[in-house]
């Protein structure tokens, strides 16, 4: 069986690729070169634009499909940037530019907890749907540490590690929002697709 990842962004598929290892489907992404179309993510929650893209992109490529929407929810920010996580400095926006905003939004401010949310959508051609939440919390730093991971990852320390996401790519696919999330998909997949 396979099962499409529906991201255009090839370090989140080959991030979620390693968490899904071991699932007895054959992944598949735009690196196999499979185009997708774009899909706008004009939900007000993870829930509605992880639902909206794994259903349109299950049945443009008639594959089961697995999508995400991921971002960082600041509690000083009434939890911005949240949907609009990868487009906070504006549309196209670089994470250098993103992370950029968010510090600027936060200068003297204290509150610096935070929390980073994914909801995994597993959707069918057919229009059925199962979504799955993570969560982490954290706080955010000024200084950016770290060159691995993506979007706020340099960003968002976690206490208990003393490291950002940025440092420790290995625990974080062992830990995050995403492993979470994933995990819980991977836990409930048999089921949901009769088999096993």
């Amino acid at each position: 069986m396979k099962i499409f990842l529906a991201t255009g962004n090839k370090k989140k598929i080959d991030e979620m690729s390693k968490i899904l290892d071991g699932l007895k489907f054959e992944i598949l992404s735009i690196k196999d070169g499979i185009e997708i179309p774009e899909v706008v993510e004009d939900g007000d929650t993870f829930e509605e634009n992880s639902r909206k893209k794994a259903l349109e992109i299950a049945k443009f490529t008639n594959m089961i499909t697995i999508s995400d929407d991921s971002g960082l929810c600041v509690e000083a920010l009434d939890g911005a940037p949240g949907v609009y996580s990868a487009r906070y400095a504006g549309e196209d926006s670089s994470d250098v530019e993103n992370n950029k905003k968010l510090i600027e939004n936060l200068q003297g401010v204290k509150n610096r907890k935070a929390k980073f949310v994914t909801v995994i959508t597993l959707g069918k051609p057919n229009g059925e749907s199962y979504s799955f939440r993570g969560e982490i919390e954290g706080i955010v730093i000024d200084e950016a540490r770290g060159k691995d991971g993506f979007g706020y990852d340099p960003h968002f320390y976690l206490s208990e590690y003393d490291k950002t996401f940025a440092e420790m790519p290995e625990i974080k696919n062992q830990i995050s929002h995403r492993a979470r999330a994933l995990k819980a998909l991977k836990d409930g997949i048999d089921k949901i697709l009769n088999i096993g």
